[in-house]
Formats: structure tokens, C-alpha cells, sequence
């Protein structure tokens, strides 16, 4: 499994997904940039779960808060206490810090064997200045959760959209956590990027639209082709619950460095709205009553991480006789059709033959306002076929010589490889259709 770590981290960079972020200075610690397809696919997954809410689900509605905010709605939520913090030790011998959790032998360093200090609280949140000066009074912090912007702003949607219990606001947005030990590439890391939804209900409605959510949320990532048997649910012990949490269930995918959590589920009871009600004096009831709060919450690049490993597939001697002496092993990435960054790509058969290559160009330019495709020229058409094959394109149009008689294309599909004749008057529609 480690193995498939090193070469999904290879394939991101080698092919543009994903790149270490200030490179060319050393890199930055657990920072990553996303690159052409990288961007592509994240948007893809974006646009998948924001029509999932808002057009397949009833009664949500959408929303952006900003990432800084009052420090007054930090302490009302509980971040800025010892809720919100990771308990930290470092080793006295190389001063490497490590969260106490993640260290299975507490008596040693796991890097030199060192001692290690007593624990102390670390808390997570990131802290920055507003206005010139650098003082307590200029103090605020970079949101480490997108969800508290739809707390507070939980009356003004009410009102203006006339809203009534129940109903979801949901929300994309970018959090910061000053983690410890951030790993695993883009999995454990200080900024990254959330989809949540926040479903406000009445109290004793709770336990049975939890349930509703956690379905509604495990049939998302199987329908986008995640295998079932990489894909669980964990109950949160009572023990281990967050402090806002009356039940918590952790939607977990099977990474290479094992079960991690790509998405959790929250009863998180009437916490936020009695206590953002009780610190800023603002009534926040709903006909007498604190809604509770159904929360699903997304990591954007953890999923995106997850469909990665998931699609992943390498073939070996290759896909057909004619590659089998060429290449050893080809790499097939079976991305759903609506996440792939790539969903058609235009291949003139030759680029010796000028009336080919004039045609080519001539289809990519019809193409190309309608979905997000490449233009590619450059070596043989099996090389060509196994580049697109390795970043989940999904269809490869060919233009070759009957295309200049017959105005029609060869279509070849991912997955299938299996082809067919279209008429470029006919291309559109076809894959609009299987798209």
C-alpha cells in the first residue's frame, strides 16, 4: 500500500494534479498547490456535491462567509479554549514536536529515542492581525471551520429567504488549523478546503435525520464509484466526541497509510445557536426553541485524495497486443465521468499531414466551449491513447484520413477502449449524451 502512496504522489505531480507548494524555494511545509487537472478535478468535485445539495436535495440554500471574522464568535464557539487544541511534546535530545496521540511508545521519541517533555495543550487556530499595528486589540484568527459563518448568519438566511425548520444552508470554502504533524501529502495539511451543510431541525427530529444523512452521504461516494469495500462508517465514541457532538459518525476511506476520514457527520445538538445567542445577546430561537444542528462536512482535497486512490489501476503488459512489447505496465485512471478534469482530448491520427492537422484543430475549437478537452499531437497514437488513459480522460477523439473524406471522427472510450465512427456535425450530442 505504501507503494501506491509514492506513485499516486508521483502521477500528481508528474502530470499537473498536484505540485509542492514554493518549490523553488524549498518547498513550505505541507502546503500544496493544484495544478491544470488538479484544479479541474477539484472544481468537478465542488460542482458534483453543491448540485447534490441544492438540486437534488430540498429546501438548502447556498452560502459564502468570510474567512475572518469577529475573535468574539471564536470564543463563543469554543475554539479559542482547551476544546479546540492537540496535546504537543517534543523531544529534548532533536526538539521535534509530535502530537501526543500519534505516538504509540509516549516514552520515547519515535524519530531518535529522546525524552520527551510533559504534554501541553496546543491550540489549533492560526492567528493574525487586522489593521498596521501588531497588538492584542488587532488580534483575529483564520477560520479553522467554515461552519460558524452559517451559525451567525443563521437569522439574516432565515428572514431574507423566508425560510422554515427544516432546511440546510450549505457552504465551499477554504479553513486554516495550525496542525502539529501534518502528512500523508495533501491529506493532513494547515489550509484546506471544506463542503459542509448545516440542517437545522427540530430537537426530536435529530436521531432520525442523522440517520438520513449519514445514507444520503455513504450512497454519494459510491455512486461517484468509490469501492465499497474502501469505504466505511465509524461511530465516534461517546469518550471521544467533540465538545459541540451529541453523536458523530466518521465516513473513512482505506488510504495506503490505512482507515482516515474523508467526511463527518454531527448530531451537534442546539450548542452553536444557544451559545452564539447567549455571547452576543441576540435571539437565535426558532419559535421558542434552539433548532439542532445535522452537520455533514467534506475535506475537499481529502476526497479528492480518496478518488485518486480509488481510480488508480495499473494494467500489466499493457491494454493491447500491440502495446505489450512497448510498455511493461500502463496506468489507468478510472475516475467517475462528471470528476475526470479531462473529458475529451483531440489526437490528429499524423501531424505530418497538414489537411489532418487543420481538421483536428478545427474539431478541438468546436469542442472546446462545450467541455474541458485537450489538443495532442505529440508522439505515436498509442502513446498518446496512454498519457490520456493515465489522467482519466475519458473519451479520445481521433481525426485521421477518412475523416477528411467522411467528416466524421473515430470516438474511443476510457474504460471500453472500444470505438466508434461519429459525424462531426453529430459530436456534441454524442457526448453530451454519455457524459
Amino acid at each position: 500500500m505504501a507503494d501506491l502512496m509514492e506513485k499516486i504522489v508521483s502521477l500528481s505531480k508528474r502530470r499537473g494534479f498536484v505540485f509542492p507548494s514554493s518549490e523553488i524555494y524549498g518547498g513550505f511545509g505541507s502546503c500544496y498547490d493544484f495544478g491544470p487537472l488538479g484544479v479541474e478535478m477539484k472544481n468537478n468535485i465542488k460542482k458534483v456535491w453543491w448540485d447534490e445539495m441544492l438540486k437534488k436535495q430540498n429546501d438548502i440554500v447556498g452560502f459564502d462567509a468570510a474567512i475572518l471574522m469577529s475573535p468574539k464568535v471564536w470564543k463563543a464557539s469554543g475554539h479559542l479554549t482547551a476544546g479546540f487544541a492537540d496535546e504537543l511534546v517534543e523531544c529534548k535530545k532533536c526538539h521535534k514536536r509530535f502530537r501526543l496521540d500519534e505516538i504509540k511508545k509516549p516514552s520515547g521519541c519515535p524519530d531518535c529515542g529522546g525524552a520527551l517533555t510533559k504534554p501541553k495543550k496546543f491550540n489549533l487556530m492560526m492567528k493574525t492581525f487586522v489593521g498596521p499595528v501588531e497588538d492584542e486589540a488587532a488580534a483575529t484568527y483564520l477560520r479553522a471551520e467554515t461552519c460558524q459563518g452559517i451559525y451567525t448568519n443563521f437569522k439574516n438566511v432565515l428572514q431574507s429567504m423566508r425560510m422554515k425548520i427544516p432546511f440546510g444552508i450549505a457552504q465551499i470554502g477554504k479553513a486554516f488549523r495550525n496542525e502539529i504533524t501534518p502528512k500523508d501529502f495533501i491529506y493532513r495539511t494547515r489550509e484546506f478546503e471544506q463542503m459542509e451543510m448545516q440542517w437545522f431541525c427540530e430537537p426530536k427530529t435529530g436521531p432520525k435525520l442523522f440517520d438520513y444523512w449519514k445514507k444520503q452521504r455513504i450512497n454519494w461516494y459510491l455512486n461517484l464509484g468509490i469501492s465499497k469495500k474502501n469505504l466505511r462508517a465509524k461511530e465516534v465514541p461517546k469518550n471521544e466526541l467533540p465538545h459541540y457532538a451529541k453523536r458523530a459518525i466518521d465516513i473513512e476511506y482505506r488510504f495506503p497509510f490505512g482507515w482516515q476520514e474523508i467526511e463527518g457527520i454531527h448530531n451537534r445538538g442546539d450548542w452553536d445557536l444557544s451559545n452564539h445567542s447567549k455571547h452576543s445577546g441576540e435571539d437565535l430561537k426558532y419559535e421558542g426553541y434552539f433548532p439542532y444542528i445535522i452537520e455533514t462536512s467534506v475535506g475537499v482535497d481529502r476526497s479528492l485524495f480518496a478518488f485518486l486512490c480509488d481510480a488508480y489501476t495499473e494494467v500489466k503488459g499493457g491494454r493491447t497486443k500491440t502495446t505489450k512489447s512497448a510498455k511493461e505496465l500502463e496506468v489507468l485512471l478510472k475516475l467517475d465521468k462528471s470528476l475526470a478534469p479531462i473529458k475529451a482530448a483531440v489526437l490528429p491520427l499524423v501531424k505530418n499531414k497538414a489537411e489532418i492537422v487543420k481538421k483536428a484543430k478545427q474539431v478541438y475549437q468546436i469542442l472546446k466551449p462545450h467541455f474541458m478537452t485537450q489538443y495532442d499531437e505529440v508522439g505515436s497514437i498509442g502513446r498518446r491513447y496512454r498519457r490520456l488513459d493515465e489522467i482519466g480522460c475519458v473519451f479520445a477523439i481521433t481525426i485521421d484520413f477518412d475523416s477528411l473524406k467522411n467528416d466524421d471522427v473515430t470516438v474511443r472510450d476510457r474504460n471500453t477502449m472500444k470505438q466508434k465512427r461519429v459525424k462531426i456535425k453529430d459530436l456534441i450530442e454524442c457526448l453530451r449524451k454519455q457524459l
